[in-house]
């Protein structure tokens, strides 16, 4: 991997495993536009990599990932042709981390919300401390969860459950995540390196290319589900990109207030 083409992911190396960091810790991994990008092409350099068989992905800090920077929202809103190339990278990150052969493992260091949390959820296996928080507020924000969040979710908890946690916004702990499958384990923030290396260590002792080819076999159901829900959903998002709403979403949070909703 060509490390040095990154500035807002940082890698390290031990053994046969690659930790992938989310580096803007002063925005709570908050994805901009560059790091959009760079999400977008990660997990194939990733899947390339001769030196690696075992990917683990976390953040930066006191978070795994709190979506969407507001800074990008706003040029978004501003420029919403700018939307095209959102929507094409969105889609490369779900593709290629379903396409990506070798297993990743998403370390929830801290809270995973909106594209935070979906790439945590499209992970193979999902590790969080104990005082992590994930959910999908897209609809908070103004927009439709369309990233990805409506397909993995009802496929994890079930579609009762993942609307209303996908209409609501809401946030749920480490623990209820666990308790209702939509993540795998939950340990105290200070064993959590050790619980996730100690895993990894285990797949990279493991008949690798049976696990890959065991993962891709799974997949197979998601990717299909993935390229009928998509694209349908992003073209929503992007409907919902120049609505009122939105834009009275991304004020209030500069402004540090609720937002107002007119449904508009």
């Amino acid at each position: 991997m060509k490390f040095d083409t990154y500035t807002t992911l940082s890698f390290g190396r031990r053994g046969r495993i690659l930790e992938i960091t989310m580096n803007r810790p002063a925005t709570l991994n908050a994805v901009d536009e560059v790091m959009h990008e760079e999400l977008a092409r990660v997990f194939s350099d990733a899947s390339n990599d001769a030196d690696s068989d075992i990917v683990v992905l976390t953040g930066a800090g006191r978070a795994f990932s709190s979506g969407g920077d507001v800074v990008f929202f706003q040029k978004m809103i501003d420029e919403p042709a700018s939307f095209e190339k959102t929507a094409r990278e969105a889609k490369q990150i779900i593709f290629s981390l379903l396409d990506c052969e070798k297993p990743v493992i998403a370390k929830l260091n801290g809270h995973a919300t909106g594209l935070g949390a979906t790439i945590a959820l499209f992970c193979d296996i999902v590790f969080a401390a104990d005082s992590a928080k994930i959910g999908d507020p897209h609809v908070s924000v103004g927009l439709v969860a369309g990233d990805g969040g409506a397909v993995i979710w009802p496929q994890l908890i079930g579609y009762v459950r993942a609307k209303e946690y996908l209409m609501t916004g809401t946030l749920m702990t480490a623990t209820q995540a666990a308790g209702m499958g939509l993540i795998n384990h939950v340990v105290p923030l200070a064993e959590l390196d050790a619980r996730v290396g100690q895993f990894a260590d285990t797949l990279a002792a493991g008949a690798i290319k049976a696990i890959k080819w065991t993962k891709l076999s799974v997949n197979i159901g998601l990717k299909q589900l993935a390229s009928s829900i998509m694209d349908a959903s992003l073209a929503y998002e992007a409907m919902s990109n120049v609505t009122a709403d939105h834009q009275e979403a991304v004020n209030a949070f500069r402004e540090k207030r609720k937002p107002v909703f007119l449904g508009r």
